[in-house]
């Protein structure tokens, strides 16, 4: 065989679509232009109402917004550098690498500032900004004794899926403030923040597919009980478990619920469902391709009669 050949035993599979560069969830730029022009209907409204005369305090603080979100951002900052340990090559020197090389894989300018703060039991990481200073802080309960990570794969796709965010622009103090309003409407901001994070999670798988089993596992048992957690088992849940509350639980929160994220960091060929459950149960074939598989029985499912006393399964699974 040739140098460079293609073995004829096999080959490589080409990435799948949202397995290669990062790219924005498809919801993302639509909703982002529904909050903004719901937010700036909002302005627009309050101001009509100050003019005719009909003060109170809500629209004052909405009228000042931009000062107050000025100060919180301000705050926000101010809590990790007073209170947190800043990662450095020589404090939390694995994560400061990670934060580093994920800087110089998307672009950015400068490195993020990176703290690790008090957990307190709490799994936990966010990205934020203020002024022109970008930064990421991580809870420590995310990290080991001396620094390390149980699961070293799963801390990099974390702070992979946090300089995510900051590359993607959620960090901007123009979109902050452009959305604000907008953001608190139910359904419209909630798929906004959605969207969003599924873009952050494709930073993450970017930073380190490997690392996806661990953040399911991390974020749904807990740093002690990650490994315990079947993926694939997890990740068709998404399909199998169904219903109007299951729905809403969805739609009504800031981030996809755990079962169909999973789904959706499993298969690279479409975008992270938003409000409709994934249809097919399926298993990864390499680069982020998978194949259709006939549906498992339900995990909590078990042959008739194998349960003591005569109990039986709850009716319907």
């Amino acid at each position: 065989m040739q140098a460079g050949e293609t073995p004829r035993d096999g080959f490589w599979l080409p990435p799948a679509h949202y397995a290669g560069r990062p790219r924005l969830h498809p919801w993302e730029i639509p909703m982002l232009i529904a909050v903004i022009t719901v937010t700036l209907v909002g302005y627009l409204a309050i101001v009509w109402l100050v003019l005719l005369g009909t003060f109170s305090d809500y629209f004052l603080f909405l009228l000042a917004l931009p000062l107050v979100l000025l100060l919180i951002r301000g705050l926000t900052y101010a809590q990790p550098r007073v209170n947190g340990v800043q990662m450095t090559p020589t404090q939390f020197a694995d994560g400061h690498r990670m934060v580093v090389e994920a800087a110089a894989r998307y672009g950015l300018e400068y490195v993020p500032d990176a703290y690790v703060v008090l957990g307190n039991g709490m799994i936990n990481a966010f990205a934020s900004g203020h002024g022109f200073r970008r930064f990421v802080v991580v809870y420590s309960d995310l990290f080991e004794v001396g620094g390390r990570a149980r699961d070293p794969q799963a801390l990099e796709f974390i702070i992979g899926h946090e300089v995510g965010h900051i590359a993607a622009g959620h960090t901007s103090y123009w979109r902050q403030l452009a959305t604000s309003v907008g953001m608190n409407i139910p359904l419209v901001g909630s798929a906004l923040s959605r969207a969003q994070e599924y873009t952050a999670d494709n930073y993450g798988y970017y930073t380190r597919p490997a690392g996806v089993p661990g953040v399911i596992g991390v974020l749904s048992a807990g740093k002690y009980m990650l490994s315990a957690v079947d993926f694939d088992q997890f990740a068709d849940r998404a399909t199998q478990e169904r219903g109007f509350f299951t729905w809403a639980t969805n739609a009504l929160a800031t981030h996809p619920v755990l079962t169909w994220r999973a789904a959706a960091l499993r298969d690279r060929t479409r975008a992270g469902a938003m409000l409709f459950r994934p249809r097919t149960i399926v298993r990864g074939v390499g680069s982020g391709n998978v194949v259709a598989v006939v549906p498992p029985p339900h995990p909590a499912a078990v042959a008739a009669g194998s349960l003591p006393n005569g109990l039986q399964m709850p009716p319907k699974l």
